[in-house]
């Protein structure tokens, strides 16, 4: 089957490149280490030119070859190669954004191959605490474009991962979302804190101590909040109640935990409803199966998992800009 698309998940640490045919359909898929902040330093020949810039470096590792086959291929990126210190920046478009029309916002860098990288905009929240997402929006059109019927209601989102994104969609845009950095926490804390001093990976996952963590934070102890109930992955360590291994799930339940409940609670303010909404998650599976274990403790009604969120959401921008012709209808 022939390529029509290259489509880039460009983030801070790592960059996914699909090649994609009729449909979004993904014919093949790399995954580099090469984010924004990684990328490549080795000089090399790009076109007949000795290039060192990065960007160039690391976008010709992910698709010279694709390129070199089908030379006219567009190539459609998102995340944050679009930001101030990526590639090219694209400029936010304010909420609610209408995420099927950011397709018509792309920025355009043209690479020393001679192709337009297309550049999607995030999406910014302007209020006296703003918030931003870059590569997120994409994937909420991916979602968008997967059910049946298109978007209809409202949504709540999520995205777990070092900044975890709660979004909530109405009809079609994005109208609000809040942002934890509980993946970030989690990794500083185990590597920079005293708390990793006493912890050991185990050799699998222990859902025992996850589950713990998590009722800790959603007790009548975890109401003082995080910077007092962390403590406690050390104290229990220290009398012997949390052996090393299950110390890491420990600190992911608690964190995981006042995320969700500080999501519960605002949505339930923001809804005016003791009633918590269905959600959908994208990202890593196995993060998601902890999302998923933690918010049926927190008591949200149900929770689907949503697939290839960011590929289809980049084919259908591409088709939005006129990159590539929409499916024909059957």
């Amino acid at each position: 089957m022939l390529a029509q698309l290259i489509a880039l998940d460009w983030g801070t640490t790592s960059l996914r490149a699909y090649k994609l045919a009729a449909g979004g359909q993904v014919l093949e898929q790399r995954s580099l280490s090469s984010g924004i902040m990684q990328l490549p330093r080795t000089p090399r020949i790009i076109n007949g030119q000795a290039c060192t810039n990065g960007f160039e470096l690391a976008f010709d590792e992910a698709c010279g070859d694709w390129l070199d086959a089908q030379p006219d291929l567009p190539v459609i990126a998102c995340g944050m190669v679009g930001s101030a210190q990526g590639w090219r920046e694209a400029a936010y478009r304010d909420t609610p954004a209408n995420v099927a029309n950011l397709g018509t916002s792309l920025q355009t860098v043209r690479s020393l191959r001679g192709v337009d990288v297309h550049i999607v905009p995030g999406v910014i929240q302007r209020s006296h605490l703003p918030n931003v997402m870059r590569g997120e929006e994409t994937q909420v059109l991916g979602v968008l474009q997967s059910l049946p019927g298109g978007a209809v209601g409202d949504l709540l989102i999520g995205l777990p991962g070092s900044h975890s994104k709660w979004v909530e969609v109405a009809d079609g845009c994005i109208v609000h979302f809040d942002t934890f950095m509980t993946g970030e926490i989690f990794a500083v804390l185990s590597e920079h804190s005293i708390l990793g001093r006493t912890q050991q990976q185990g050799a699998s996952f222990d859902g025992q101590a996850f589950d713990r963590g998590v009722q800790v934070a959603l007790s009548a102890d975890g109401e003082i909040g995080p910077l007092s109930t962390l403590f406690s992955a050390r104290s229990l360590g220290l009398t012997g109640e949390l052996n090393a291994t299950a110390q890491p799930d420990y600190l992911s339940g608690l964190l995981i935990g006042h995320e969700l409940s500080a999501l519960a609670s605002v949505q339930r303010h923001r809804r005016n409803s003791v009633h918590l909404p269905s959600i959908i998650l994208i990202g890593n599976a196995q993060l998601c199966a902890r999302y998923c274990r933690a918010l049926d403790a927190c008591g949200f009604a149900r929770v689907t998992l949503a697939e290839q969120a960011t590929e289809r959401g980049l084919w259908q921008l591409a088709v939005a800009a006129g990159l590539i012709k929409p499916n024909p209808s059957r």
